[in-house]
């Protein structure tokens, strides 16, 4: 069984599992609130001196009723505590309800919420929403999310972030920022794709003691990758061995004034352990190509009918860093199409295929949001408010595997769904999807699979870019991640 600290799951796949465990296994609801309750308060304990004072913002539904539960245990532990309800605290009902009146009775008392929030407060609870929410914030709700983070006051939110969405990730007109999310049962997919980068902080996870079997028949919608990973999938490299054991692999792109791209994938390729590389680019800078990197073989080609002699000597192609969409870069691409040796496509070549779609089960696409969107016939906004359904969709229609970059990058297969969560803001900088194409397809030289190169290629340069950027993310180039590469893929 996967660890569940690697399962994503939706909303509905929460609730089923939430129900077996009710159901099946008897456990009270109510009990299933106090433990949620109790995790919260020890990871709100932990940030506390004990003369501090805590505000337990609690909504209408579940997550209100975890709200309560919180400030109770705070209470009885002699913490300063005030609780204020975005909604009819008297219209509560079960185990909301029961939580309230708990609270209560051990001496609490419920404010209404008056459209201000106090400025005293070391801590906020965020218990007005869970996953149930199913449009925009609007009204009282939308006033005291903003007002949270107006302030200056770190936050810990119930389940999961007011406002944001449980399956995308995207906040909904709002949503609350915090420094650390508690999560229950399982883990959901909206805490790890989309903005949730932005708003969720630090995520804990409890199963409140939820019985291994309440999981079974559910598969998780995906899988978060970890840095195991690389040491789990990179193929053992023997001590004796030659170039040719591990692959050759052919760049094409380049058009004029754009050599950089391709000078980029394919010394990353070569950095992650390929046995030979080439690019075929544009004549015109061919001979610069290898520059100051005499390793890399490079040739001029006037059109796509020169690639024959160079296609029959590759086992991996990349094609489309820099290759422009003209004249040149179609007659490539005509070539390419069709071919059966595994290929990565990027950048240009994307939008390529974009015009004339076709499907192909020997190839990785690795589109940003953008491309994706052309090759979806939708807006790169459409694409983010659904990264999940925009990479599957993708995938089925395509064929192969298909990486959707970008914060919480996603990666669909046959065999399903993952999610990296390494990488940082300094990688929003050109080039570095010319380096991952290299990283990928360097990977499959080496004998991986498909699915399992663009799961471990998106992985190890993702660390690398965290290992280049170390605490200075901003200003750190493709560049930068091709001396880490070695280290990464040297675990």
């Amino acid at each position: 069984m996967i660890e569940l600290s690697r399962c994503l799951y939706t909303a509905s796949q929460i609730r089923a599992i939430e129900q077996a465990v009710i159901n099946n296994y008897e456990v009270a609801s109510y009990t299933l609130m106090k433990r949620a309750g109790q995790t919260v308060f020890d990871a709100c304990r932990g940030r506390l001196e004990k003369d501090a004072h805590i505000l337990v913002m609690c909504g209408p539904g579940n997550n209100g009723g975890d709200g309560y539960v919180v400030a109770r245990l705070l209470l009885e532990s002699d913490f300063s505590v005030q609780v204020i309800s975005v909604s009819v605290a008297e219209k509560l009902a079960g185990d909301a309800a029961l939580a309230r009146d708990a609270w209560i009775e051990a001496g609490g008392q419920v404010e209404t919420f008056d459209g201000t929030i106090p400025e005293t407060p070391n801590l906020i609870v965020d218990a007005m929403l869970g996953t149930g929410l199913g449009r925009n914030l609007q009204g009282d709700l939308l006033v005291a999310v903003q007002l949270i983070n107006e302030s200056t006051i770190p936050v810990i939110a119930v389940d999961i972030p007011t406002g944001l969405n449980s399956e995308t990730g995207i906040p909904m007109g709002s949503a609350v920022i915090a420094r650390q999310t508690v999560t229950f049962i399982g883990l959901k997919l909206g805490l790890f794709i989309g903005m949730a980068a932005d708003y969720c902080g630090a995520v804990l996870i409890d199963d409140l003691d939820s019985p291994q079997g309440a999981y079974k028949g559910m598969p998780p919608a995906a899988i978060r990758s970890e840095t195991e990973d690389i040491i789990d999938y990179l193929p053992a490299r023997p001590n004796v061995c030659q170039k040719g054991d591990f692959g050759h692999v052919l760049v094409v792109g380049g058009d004029v004034g754009l050599s950089g791209a391709v000078r980029m994938s394919a010394e990353a390729a070569a950095r992650v352990g390929t046995g030979l590389v080439s690019v075929a680019t544009h004549q015109q800078h061919a001979a610069f190509v290898n520059l100051n990197r005499p390793e890399i073989m490079s040739h001029g080609i006037e059109s796509g009918k020169a690639l024959a002699p160079l296609l029959e000597k590759a086992t991996v192609i990349v094609a489309g860093p820099g290759m422009g969409l003209g004249e040149w870069a179609q007659s490539c691409w005509k070539k390419l199409l069709g071919i059966k040796t595994p290929m990565v496509v990027d950048a240009d070549a994307l939008s390529l295929l974009a015009e004339e779609p076709t499907h192909q089960d020997n190839w990785i696409l690795t589109p940003h949001p953008g491309e994706a969107g052309r090759l979806l016939a939708v807006t790169a906004a459409d694409v983010q408010n659904d990264r999940l359904k925009s990479v599957v969709t993708l995938q089925a229609r395509y064929g192969g595997v298909v990486v959707l970059k970008g914060s919480g990058s996603l990666i669909a297969s046959s065999t399903g769904v993952v999610v990296c969560g390494e990488g940082n803001s300094g990688m929003a900088s050109g080039g570095m999807g010319d380096v991952l194409t290299g990283v990928i397809a360097g990977l499959l030289a080496q004998g991986l699979p498909l699915d399992e190169a663009a799961h471990v290629g998106v992985l190890i340069h993702a660390h690398a870019g965290d290992l280049a950027a170390g605490n200075k993310p901003r200003g750190l180039l493709a560049m930068d991640l091709l001396a880490c590469l070695r280290e990464v893929v040297n675990p």
